[in-house]
């Protein structure tokens, strides 16, 4: 392995700390359990979310990731609510892509309550395309990076109902990833937190209809718990008795 690479089989971006691990965590337990590395990175430090500050989501996102057993965890800083699609927002993302050469991808989806969750998908859709351009160049520790491209970009599910192209079976897997979440206390209800201004995900209800979302999907595929998923493009089969739960 060269030192200026992290190969991972799965790497899942996000707009901001605590994206990954509210939209598909268990899936990257899951992944994890299957023997397979997981990596994660955040665009934005989320330093213009109302609670917290992001000394506090830099110190939860360690714990996440500790909690998880990611790989590695890396935490760019594109500009929370300035998330800007351009040359070199791209740019970051490709060295990332490259850095990590993963074979999938999860990435916010395209339509969303939040701004940056949409620029998100924008850019990391994109810069998974153009990372395979050998002409476009980039470095890393000023080391020329080889050109790489993923074989699959999966879409999250986050505020908006959105069908899912498949569900993934994380009954196994979906308790334990609610320590990933948890990780991002600033983020969420709890007594001492009275008075504090409410947000849409530090309501009591908050948690609870994110279990109800996991148990919805899980019920669609006749399991406890799901998360669904939409691909960029159809997936092969390979081996057709391995696909059906």
């Amino acid at each position: 392995m060269n030192a200026h690479t992290n190969p991972v089989y799965a790497l899942a971006f996000g707009a901001h700390p605590d994206d990954v691990e509210l939209s598909c965590g268990a899936t990257l337990l899951k992944i994890s359990s299957e023997g397979h590395t997981v990596a994660v990175c955040d665009l934005t430090k989320g330093e213009m979310g109302t609670l917290g500050t992001k000394e506090t989501r830099a110190s939860e996102a360690k714990r996440a990731m500790e909690l998880m057993g990611y790989s590695q965890r890396l935490t760019l800083d594109l500009g929370d609510s300035k998330l800007h699609y351009n040359d070199e927002s791209l740019a970051e993302i490709i060295k990332v892509m490259r850095y990590f050469r993963p074979e999938v991808i999860f990435a916010n989806p395209a339509v969303e309550r939040h701004p940056d969750h949409m620029k998100a998908a924008k850019l990391v859709h994109d810069a998974a395309f153009y990372s395979g351009l050998q002409k476009i160049q980039t470095s890393w520790n000023n080391q020329p990076q080889e050109a790489h491209r993923p074989r699959y970009i999966l879409s999250y599910i986050q505020f908006k109902h959105l069908e899912p192209s498949i569900i993934v079976d994380v009954s196994e897997t979906f308790e334990a990833s609610r320590q990933g979440v948890l990780a991002f206390a600033s983020q969420f209800y709890s007594e001492e937190k009275t008075g504090t201004e409410q947000t849409m995900i530090n309501r009591k209800e908050f948690l609870t209809g994110l279990e109800a979302r996991a148990r919805y999907l899980g019920e669609q595929i006749g399991t406890l718990y799901g998360e669904g998923f939409l691909l960029s493009s159809p997936a092969g089969v390979r081996n057709f008795s391995n696909l059906f739960c």
